[in-house]
């Protein structure tokens, strides 16, 4: 395995490791982290999660990595770049994404973590847009779109085709940021 890893003032993002899969799946139990998600995640569907990954590292070069803190390594969530999910408007576009730890949020990581994989997919991919989508109750999520420099879509909600009618999580709102000049 290769050793990708961008490093930020306090964050390693990296590939992922055999030993995630505990800490992640911790983090995908807490109902304060899914709560704009879905469900909380089996150890079962954390390791498909992080196998899914690793195989958008080995294919593509990019995926959603693990994020660590550099002072003590613990892993505080992911964040990263992926091609976007079928049957949604960013269906094969370049979509960022991340989920953090309760303990890391509204200390500015999120943005960190993300900030770095912007420009890090802007340096390394052709793609001139990076795209984002979050259910329009996930504040936290959108507003940190914005403090990106991200612009909503206007006319781009969609519903999840992931999610059946009457899921309160279906519908979504669809944001994006376009390379430098």
């Amino acid at each position: 395995m290769s050793s990708f890893r961008i490093e930020t003032e306090r964050l390693v993002l990296r590939e992922w490791r055999e030993g995630d899969l505990n800490s992640l799946n911790t983090l995908c139990n807490d109902l304060r982290v899914m709560e704009y998600v879905g469900p909380k995640w089996s150890i079962a569907e954390t390791g498909q999660f992080i196998a899914s990954q690793r195989e958008f590292q080995r294919r593509l070069g990019y995926c959603n990595w693990a994020i660590g803190r550099r002072s003590d390594s613990a892993l505080i969530g992911f964040c990263g770049l992926k091609p976007g999910t079928l049957g949604t408007p960013v269906e094969g576009k370049l979509d960022i994404g991340w989920r953090l730890a309760f303990s890391a949020w509204g200390d500015g990581c999120a943005r960190e973590a993300a900030e770095a994989s912007i420009v890090w997919g802007f340096a390394n991919l052709p793609d001139d847009t990076i795209w984002a989508k979050t259910v329009p109750a996930n504040t936290r999520s959108w507003g940190l779109m914005l403090r990106l420099g991200m612009t909503r879509i206007a006319g781009g909600d969609f519903d999840h085709p992931a999610l059946s009618a009457g899921d309160p999580l279906r519908r979504h709102v669809l944001y994006s940021i376009n390379r430098p000049q």
